[in-house]
């Protein structure tokens, strides 16, 4: 729309644009959210339409990868290649007694991704065709009267041939008996005939540049932004109602429109309208179920998996108890020890992802909300580390030495995507692909509320990224007819983004460590210990990197500006904060985390390591201002002196009851439970604050337990 010429405001809640279309740092590693790998990019697809015209190929880079997928059972150790002729004889040739049922197939998948070009897109259309649908499309007409199953069954004898064909079916769904034969048959025989494809860099990459084709297009692209309720006057909608999502205490803002699109997932929008308009709604939509989720673990290698033997991109491991199509569902839905799950060895492209000598990879399989949406905190976490190792012992099997490899992990879940996304059920397809909700009987992009449209997922004509893309240029398409030549709502200025601020000044306060200090926001109120992302509007290098990251605040709300504290590395972002001017913009998310202060005169003992000291710093000096009557403790782990951030301020801050222990692990021991007992009378008598690595806050986490402290008196903040 913003190509078209018409004035764009996005509003999206999370800090990075993209929804699972995103990507995040740890260590040294880029890790990919989303993105295993995109269908097609061949004449067939249409996306290269939208792709050409967005000039997503000058800005964009695309690798493909080697083949479709290797698949592995017990029985079966095969490799799907790419190329539909190419497909056709390997099949063939291993499966010659059902050649022509993998003809029949090959046949129906391609005739209905050529037929569904031309097939009209608004439902008085398609009514109009009806009687003569069957001889314009007769393969979209034969594929939408089936489920994949009940259709393979009929016409493919081998059931391992069966599993093979579809053995990349949670790409789209978790059952091949309740899946659409028709969208498996347009996205696989994209994914066939076009190839497999994962963007150099990540799929950030993709969203980045989309965002900035909006800004670069006199439209504005506004991050931690959340619509809260969608303006309806006289039967129409003309605008939204949003607040920052991170900051509560600031005022929500109108906006006004011609039109209003909603990415977001459908449930909640209906939540957004007011009285009738969310019963009108939701009675559309109350019969539609949700897709399966998805859990990913996100793993760091030290070496490239490709030199331990693994020559495939995508590995397929099918459960033992999968032995035909009909054990799929309940093998998803069961135990972890023998789940079908997916493995992703980036190491196989030049994915952009790692350092030279190190690579990425993801495991993948079937999730389910309901598997962890009841557990508290340490038992969701104990959870995810168990799934993890199940999951490690089952890869080495398949790839020997892999397990040695790991550097770094880490596990998301289906309310990993509820977070971020705000997708019911964790859903990141939308709504599930089963016949009666694919094709023209998925929800149009036009809602039942005028002036109010759809393109995501959860609409027409589906989930991934190709369904996403598809339902955004549609949807924008049908915008485009709906506006008039003269708008309805007063064109408006671009909104001034407060959290846009200057960097002010920065020094070195301990080796290697540097303090970067910002202006602060208008209007910005946060509580001691609370952290923020600070994004870099314009980064100096983006090298295996992406320019923003989570800060704890080192200043006390008292000042007029915002500090921060932070390790020099060798990361694009350091060299890139470590070489800012005066003046350089950034913008400001936040605040976050609960890592706060209570308000009685508790006895407090804080034990940080290394750059955690940065909100030991800011509860401090609250503590200060309070006049804190109650007994603080401060062990402070660092390698020497000389690195140890604010060791000065340490010894010199005039606080009651305050005792400074600091530990330098170069001539000490690290802190350990001789030290705390030697200073601490009775381990019950404290609330305690601990901040540091994640091997850091854990190992003092069990020395508290195992000296008896409580773990509900124990606040963490584990910065990785």
């Amino acid at each position: 729309l913003a190509k078209f010429g018409k004035k764009v405001l996005l509003l999206e809640q999370h800090y990075i644009p993209g929804g699972c279309a995103t990507a995040f740092k740890r260590k040294d590693f880029v890790m990919e959210v989303g993105l295993h790998e995109m269908d097609g990019l061949f004449e067939k697809d249409s996306k290269v339409k939208i792709f050409d015209f967005l000039e997503v190929n000058k800005n964009i880079q695309f690798e493909q990868v080697p083949e479709l997928f290797r698949f592995v059972t017990r029985r079966v150790d095969f490799v799907f290649p790419h190329g539909t002729e190419h497909a056709f004889k390997t099949l063939s040739k291993k499966y010659p007694a059902d050649k022509a049922g993998i003809n029949k197939l090959f046949k129906l998948m391609n005739g209905a991704l050529e037929e569904i070009a031309g097939f009209p897109t608004s439902k008085w259309k398609t009514a109009l065709l009806y009687p003569i649908l069957p001889l314009l499309f007769p393969n979209i007409v034969k594929a939408s009267k089936n489920n994949l199953g009940d259709w393979m069954d009929k016409h493919i004898q081998n059931e391992d041939l069966k599993l093979i064909l579809q053995g990349n079916l949670l790409y789209f769904h978790d059952d091949p008996y309740s899946m659409s034969l028709l969208y498996f048959s347009m996205a696989q025989a994209s994914y066939i005939g076009g190839g497999g494809h994962f963007i150099k860099g990540g799929s950030q990459k993709l969203s980045d540049y989309l965002a900035k084709v909006i800004n670069d297009n006199n439209g504005q692209v506004l991050l931690g932004k959340k619509v809260e309720q969608i303006i309806v006057k006289e039967g129409k909608v003309v605008g939204v109602i949003f607040k920052d999502a991170f900051d509560l205490s600031l005022s929500a803002t109108e906006i006004y429109a011609d039109v209003v699109i909603a990415n977001a997932a459908v449930p909640l929008v209906a939540n957004m309208l007011p009285s009738p308009f969310r019963e009108i709604l939701e009675k559309k939509t109350a019969h539609l179920q949700p897709s399966c989720s998805l859990i990913s673990i996100y793993i760091g290698f030290k070496k490239a998996v490709k030199e331990l033997g693994n020559a495939h991109y995508s590995t397929f491991v099918n459960g033992d108890d999968v032995q035909s199509l009909k054990d799929i569902k309940s093998n998803n839905k069961g135990r972890w020890e023998n789940k079908t799950f997916i493995f992703v060895d980036y190491s196989q492209i030049d994915s952009g992802l790692t350092p030279e000598g190190k690579s990425f990879g993801v495991i993948c399989a079937a999730d389910y909300l309901a598997e962890w949406e009841n557990l508290d905190v340490e038992t969701y976490r104990n959870k995810k580390e168990e799934v993890a190792q199940i999951f490690f012992k089952r890869l080495e099997k398949i790839i020997p030495g892999i397990e040695e490899q790991i550097e770094y992990y880490e596990v998301g879940t289906a309310k990993t995507i509820q977070r971020y996304t705000s997708n019911p059920n964790g859903a990141p397809y939308g709504y599930a692909q089963t016949p009666d909700q694919s094709g023209m009987k998925r929800l149009p992009m036009q809602s039942p509320v005028k002036n109010l449209y759809f393109a995501s997922a959860w609409t027409f004509p589906g989930g991934g990224f190709t369904g996403a893309i598809v339902s955004g240029f549609l949807c924008a398409n049908e915008v485009r007819k709906s506006l008039k030549s003269k708008h309805e709502i007063e064109q408006i200025d671009e909104i001034k983004d407060e959290r846009i601020v200057a960097f002010l000044e920065k020094r070195i306060v301990a080796e290697n460590t540097i303090e970067i200090v910002f202006e602060k926001p208008k209007g910005f109120h946060f509580s001691p210990g609370q952290y923020v992302v600070l994004s870099l509007n314009n980064p100096k290098t983006n090298y295996l990197d992406l320019p923003f990251r989570s800060l704890s605040i080192l200043s006390h709300p008292d000042e007029n500006v915002l500090r921060f504290a932070m390790r020099l590395s060798a990361s694009s972002f350091s060299k890139s904060c470590s070489e800012m001017a005066i003046g350089d913009r950034v913008t400001i998310y936040g605040p976050m985390g609960s890592f706060m202060l209570n308000d009685q005169n508790e006895n407090i003992v804080f034990i940080a390591g290394g750059i955690g000291i940065t909100p030991v710093v800011s509860l401090i000096k609250e503590l200060k201002k309070r006049s804190h009557q109650g007994e603080v403790f401060l062990f402070y782990s660092n390698r020497n002196e000389v690195s140890a951030a604010y060791h000065i301020l340490f010894q010199n801050i005039s606080l009651t009851n305050f005792k400074y222990i600091p530990v330098y692990t170069e001539t000490q021991s690290r802190i350990n439970g001789n030290l705390l007992k030697n200073e601490l009378q009775n381990f019950l008598d404290y609330n305690y604050f601990v901040v540091g690595t994640s091997g850091f806050t854990k190992s003092i986490q069990q020395t508290l337990i195992t000296n008896g402290a409580k773990a509900s008196s124990i606040k963490k903040d584990d910065f990785g």
